[in-house]
């Protein structure tokens, strides 16, 4: 029964031109040295944060690759927006650069305290070639959750 009603969801979806976005990896990603919080001054917790990412790819598409990445995102207290970020991806026979375009992020509380930030947006594939090639051009979804210290996992899907 279950399956049935799968089945007629997507079915419905695809005769409303509803598109269902679809994986295309996941990476595992370590913040690179430290991450810089730079004051504004107009406000308290008002401040610039930038970071260096390593990350590897654990699943789909980027299973096997590496990817280099910088961000800065705006923080207002426990809530940030993206306003810069880029990356670029190193498989076996292709490499891809990626842009953030849009994004906000969130502290994420444990036990009474920050425990890291988790975030979400869009891209796009400035640049692609080889097995990476079919990127090239493609807007995507991206999402980040924490998953130990100054670690996160990101995945990325279709922009459908």
């Amino acid at each position: 029964m279950k399956l049935r009603v799968s089945l007629c969801v997507v079915s419905f979806l695809s005769s409303t031109g509803l598109a269902i976005a679809e994986p295309i990896g996941r990476y595992e990603c370590s913040i690179v040295g430290q991450v810089n919080q730079q004051p504004i001054g107009d406000k308290e917790g008002h401040r610039l944060v930038d970071l260096l990412s390593s990350c590897v790819g654990v699943d789909g598409l980027f299973k096997g690759a590496t990817y280099s990445a910088s961000s800065v995102s705006e923080w207002d207290g426990m809530k940030g927006t993206y306003v810069g970020g880029t990356g670029v991806v190193r498989s076996p026979g292709g490499l891809a650069v990626n842009q953030i375009t849009e994004g906000v992020g969130s502290v994420v509380m444990k036990d009474g305290k920050p425990a890291g930030s988790e975030g979400s947006g869009k891209g796009l594939f400035k640049f692609a070639s080889g097995t990476l090639a079919a990127l090239s051009g493609k807007s995507v979804r991206w999402e980040a959750r924490p998953i130990g210290f100054n670690r996160y996992s990101l995945e990325v899907t279709t922009d459908e």
